[in-house]
């Protein structure tokens, strides 16, 4: 990844934070765009206060990155958020956050970005969806509706800019993020809402910003070049299980 450029959404924290600091160590230059700004790492990215929801903000932010460093080799839609209710339950205007922050700005982004990767006739794009692109939780209507559709818009970049740009979804599982601990933090018993995602993982626990960090990095290398179009879980084998087996 030496002098390859980078693009980050969401990436002051989390996922995204883990993946601009192994970006950074492989010795790519990484623009990291986000509300929240980027403080006291070892080694510092570029930012960019963006609404990745806004078009005029994203092709404001990548005609600078642009300007900057002359290209974009890799962009990575990782900016998310989670909401909880039901179709029911859910108001419009959530709806369509989620749905602006989760999906749209993929859209924009790589609306932005792709031409850029077109002149080169090189590139990659990382989308970050989630295990629940497949299986689903109770009072998550709009999240799950969201991290799904990311797998269509995935699978159309990947077959409309073949072969020069390719473009897979990451799909973890649980993951030691902030916006887990916020979500731990509505219910009554943290302790106990935690320990029990760890026990939906074959692996017994939840994984480490960083693991998701080291694949994202390793689909953009080389060494994955015939790697397109695919969804791939990292999810310590969570929804595989048949809850109720009886051991004869």
């Amino acid at each position: 990844m030496h002098n390859k450029v980078v693009l980050i959404t969401g990436g002051s924290k989390g996922i995204g934070a883990a993946s601009a600091k192994a970006f950074l160590e492989a010795g790519a230059k990484v623009a990291v765009l986000d509300r929240v700004p980027v403080s006291n790492w070892p080694v510092m990215p570029d930012y960019y206060c963006c609404d990745v929801t806004n078009e005029q903000s994203v092709n404001e932010t990548v005609a600078a990155i642009l300007e900057k460093w002359k290209g974009i080799d890799v962009l990575i839609n990782n900016a998310g958020i989670q909401r909880y209710g039901s179709v029911t339950e859910t108001a419009t205007e959530l709806w369509d956050e989620v749905m602006n922050v989760n999906l749209k700005s993929m859209f924009l982004c790589s609306k932005a970005v792709l031409p850029i990767m077109q002149k080169k006739q090189a590139g990659v794009i990382i989308n970050v969806s989630s295990v629940q692109a497949f299986h689903s939780q109770q009072q998550v209507a709009a999240y799950t509706t969201s991290k799904t559709a990311v797998l269509g818009l995935t699978r159309s970049i990947a077959v409309d800019y073949a072969p020069a740009i390719r473009c897979m979804a990451v799909c973890p599982g649980t993951v030691d993020t902030p916006m887990l601990r916020d979500a731990l933090a509505l219910s009554e018993n943290p302790a106990g809402m935690l320990q029990a995602c760890e026990q939906m993982h074959l692996s017994n626990r939840i994984a480490k910003p960083e693991e998701i960090a080291s694949l994202i990095v390793y689909l953009c290398a080389d060494q994955a070049s015939f790697m397109t179009g695919q969804a791939i879980r990292i999810d310590g084998g969570l929804g595989i299980v048949i809850q109720g087996s009886v051991k004869e």
